[in-house]
């Protein structure tokens, strides 16, 4: 258990961002599953609307180091890819 004020101060500071991070995670994966369902049942028009959150979601995301930028980039050509090899 921390004893200094400081530590005492950093471990809320930790926890709150913490579960913003795991808040922004949560909606990214949601939105990925969503797309991956429309694309399951052949709605190509609402797949690519979600395609433009999902990627805007990915780039805040690794913006912010949330997830790393590199895995950002291959997750949006997979699903790109995924969605143009459907049409």
């Amino acid at each position: 258990m921390p004893r200094r004020r400081t530590s005492l101060k950093r471990k809320r500071a930790d926890k709150k961002r913490h579960l913003h991070n795991v808040k922004i995670k949560n909606e990214l994966k949601k939105t990925l599953k969503k797309f991956k369902l429309l694309l399951s049942t052949k709605n190509i028009n609402e797949a690519k609307d979600l395609l433009k959150r999902a990627f805007s979601q990915l780039d805040k995301a690794a913006k912010k180091r949330i997830i790393h930028p590199r895995t950002a980039n291959r997750k949006k050509s997979r699903l790109a890819k995924r969605l143009f090899k459907t049409t």
